[in-house]
């Protein structure tokens, strides 16, 4: 980053990249305890992703309230600019992978209160909400890095977790077809599966605002070879 006239704007935009790194590791915790609930049912767990959900909406408008201010009192103009801005965009990525881990836990307690003693294809979700974790991880390295080459690797992990719900979907909808008592929960865990396939979507949308953030180029709804490309010409 360019060095500004006031330090203190300097201090401002420092302090609002370092609430959503901390936001971002916070939603990352409630994302695991909710698949962690999900697995054993155990309602400590589910309950802390409720409260953890809470302190979530809490950065939330505090990010963005900290936005609007600096762009009213600061005006900042170029790469600042972007940066208040990616902020912006970001922390309602963030907000939404929150509600989503929410879901899970919400989901999870349906299950165990119905006498569930496990959950169909869990290893799958698991295995999915791992391809999830990487993108988030990813999404956010590249950002505290200013790193823009990470939209390509997160659009690719993306590819996978959209497979990966495809076959879950699909498998599910054998099993419905098999067994019409299991309806309900084979529902219960599509719609699961559905809400840790957004929460990949969410972590593209942040890989994507770093190459804004970085480049100046608004890369999204682009296919991944013009993703590459684009990496390959600014290089």
């Amino acid at each position: 980053m360019s060095e500004h006239i006031s330090k203190q704007f300097d201090i401002e935009l420092e302090a609002a990249r370092a609430k959503i790194l901390a936001m971002a590791g916070l939603v990352e915790e409630q994302f695991r305890d909710a698949m962690k609930a999900l697995e054993t049912g155990n309602p400590e767990l589910i309950n802390k992703v409720e409260e953890t959900e809470k302190r979530v909406n809490a950065l939330h408008i505090e990010i963005d309230d900290d936005c609007m201010h600096i762009i009213a009192r600061r005006q900042p103009a170029a790469s600042d600019l972007r940066m208040v801005l990616t902020v912006n965009k970001a922390v309602n990525d963030l907000e939404r992978i929150g509600d989503k881990a929410a879901k899970i836990a919400g989901r999870a307690r349906l299950i165990y209160e119905a006498g569930r003693v496990n959950v169909p294809r869990m290893s799958d979700l698991s295995y999915q909400a791992g391809i999830a974790l990487t993108m988030l991880r990813s999404a956010f390295d590249g950002f505290a890095r200013l790193d823009p080459s990470v939209a390509s690797q997160v659009a690719r992990e993306d590819i996978k977790l959209d497979e990966e719900f495809k076959a879950i979907q699909r498998q599910l909808i054998t099993y419905m077809m098999e067994d019409p008592r299991t309806i309900s929960l084979a529902l219960e865990i599509i719609e699961i599966a559905k809400a840790i396939e957004r929460v990949g979507d969410h972590a593209k949308n942040v890989a994507e605002y770093v190459v804004y953030l970085v480049k100046g180029i608004d890369i999204r709804h682009s296919a991944l070879e013009e993703i590459e490309q684009i990496e390959k010409q600014s290089s």
